[in-house]
Formats: structure tokens, sequence, C-alpha cells
């Protein structure tokens, strides 16, 4: 047998690395939502140092949105007016365009700010099927207690809460002037956990509703 002879099968089997290039999934759509608008806020600060983590990544593409530039009333309505509707135009399109979101939070009085809230409940189906991770900030307790409130109300939402979250306890005195975290180590490693979940989750949900419209 002639050692040189390539066998026809061999020959048109594609590279693997071919086959790896082309199954890789397009990247998810994150939204990262900063839930503050309170004057003199913090959060921009926190906002800022996880977007930037999350943009040097291959399997999202990042997208901001502040409550600072919407004005939603807390009074609900089924036929909003039309100042109204020129603010949820701002929003809405860039919810239900996400594949995953990050949520930006503060604690206020063991919670979250109203501001969060109402962007909330002006959306239903813009949340469901979809991940949520959450970014937390604030005094002793990290805005953690936020977190938990925010858990249950997505729940009711249909959408799926990761485990992992990032929370900055006392936050004021860990970044510098330049909004750098000066003991960075830890928190990436949160954070890197956490978008790992939200890629999982979001892959497999993007995919399994592909395939079948979620039943919510």
């Amino acid at each position: 047998m002639d050692i040189t002879t390539i066998d026809s099968a061999t020959e048109a089997t594609p590279n693997a690395l071919d086959d790896a290039a082309e199954a890789s999934p397009a990247p998810l759509k994150l939204a990262v939502i900063m839930g503050s608008n309170r004057e003199g806020r913090f959060g921009p600060v926190v906002s800022d140092w996880f977007v930037s983590r999350a943009a040097g990544r291959t399997d999202f593409t990042v997208e901001l949105i502040d409550l600072a530039d919407t004005d939603l009333p807390t009074a609900l309505s089924f036929k909003p007016a039309a100042p109204v509707r020129d603010q949820l135009a701002k929003i809405t399109h860039r919810l239900a365009e996400a594949d995953a979101f990050v949520v930006v939070t503060p604690e206020y009085n063991h919670s979250y700010p109203a501001s969060l809230k109402t962007l909330i409940d002006w959306h239903f189906a813009e949340w469901q099927a979809k991940p949520v991770g959450f970014v937390s900030y604030g005094g002793v307790s990290g805005g953690l207690r936020a977190v938990e409130h925010l858990r249950q109300v997505f729940g009711e939402l249909h959408a799926v809460a990761v485990r992992d979250t990032v929370s900055f306890h006392n936050a004021g005195a860990l970044f510098d002037d330049e909004g750098r975290h000066l003991d960075p180590d830890r928190p990436h490693a949160a954070a890197t956990s956490m978008l790992d979940q939200l890629a999982w989750w979001g892959l497999a949900l993007r995919d399994a509703k592909s395939v079948r419209a979620y039943a919510g």
C-alpha cells in the first residue's frame, strides 16, 4: 500500500478548527442597567467598572442603559399618553433586543431604588426567559438586600436570576478618583464567575427559544 495515498473520506473531512469556528455562537447582547438616577449618585463608577470588564469578553456585546436618561412615571397605564410613549421608545426596544441583563443597583432603605422598580414594571415580555445578573453597592451590606428583593421580582417576570453576584461593601472607599478599583482581583473574579453563568444561561435560553416559543 502506498503510504502517500490519502483516503478519500479523510480528504473530504473539514478541518476540525474550521468546524469549531463555524460552530461558535453569535455573541449575546448584554444590557447593563444603571438602576439609580439619584443626584450625586455613585452608580456610574460601579457601572463603568463593570462594563469595562464585560466589554473585554468575546461572548457578549455590551450596552449600558442609564435610567437617568429616562423619565418614566410611577403611575402605570395600559394606554400611556404620548409623552410616556416617547420615554418608552427610548428604552423598550433595547430591553427587547437584549439576550441577558445585568442590573447595577444601590441599596436604599434595605431595598432597590424606585427608578428601577418603575422601569421593571413598565415591561413584561422583555424580561421573559432571559438571565439576569446583579452588581450591587452600598455600605456595610454592599447592596445585597436590594439584590434579594430583585430576585423575587424578576422571578415573577419569568426571568432567570443567576446565583453569583458582584457586591461592593463601603463602595466609596474602594475606588480611586479615576474610577479604578484599588484591589481589583476579587471583584474581577466575581464578575468573571457571574458573566460565565450569564453566558451559559443566555445561550441555553436563546437556543431554546429559537426552537420553541416560551410558554409564558
